[in-house]
């Protein structure tokens, strides 16, 4: 008998919390709990926002150095250097010695290309250029696509 007073108990207090839990509260304050609200909403949308702005700034960062040619040259046909095929290659990695020769330097007054800092020098890979150190061949820019 005690147990099913106790569960009948119980359920009334949780049918009694549940009625009062789905009603609106009309009680004092109920004005400064919405502005509460009101300003975590602010909160929220304010650091998406900024995650936001922080994708598209990643975004510009990783592609600053990878870019689309604006104008397409015919320079004629390409030859890759013995022992090596065309290949797309990317900011950070080593132009091997054979690519570094004069026969793939270009000319960046002629293609309308930013002059290279000292020691750098822009050189054709395929239908890319590829701005590398000339000491090491480190890869520091790519124009994607400026030859035909």
């Amino acid at each position: 008998m005690k147990k099913i007073l106790t569960a009948a108990i119980a359920l009334s207090v949780l049918a009694s919390a549940g009625a009062a839990s789905a009603q609106p509260y009309q009680g004092r304050g109920d004005a400064r709990y919405e502005q509460q609200d009101r300003r975590d909403d602010r909160r929220d949308n304010r650091a998406e926002r900024r995650d936001d702005r922080r994708e598209v700034r990643d975004d510009r960062r990783d592609n600053r150095y990878e870019r689309r040619a604006e104008r397409r040259y015919n320079a004629g046909r390409y030859q890759a250097p013995r022992g090596y095929q065309t290949r797309s290659w990317h900011r950070g990695e080593r132009l091997p010695a054979n690519y570094r020769s004069n026969a793939y330097r270009v000319d960046y007054r002629t293609y309308r290309l930013a002059p290279p800092p000292r020691g750098y020098a822009y050189h054709r890979v395929g239908n890319d250029v590829v701005l590398t150190a000339i000491a090491t061949g480190l890869i520091t820019s790519v124009v994607i696509g400026l030859f035909n």
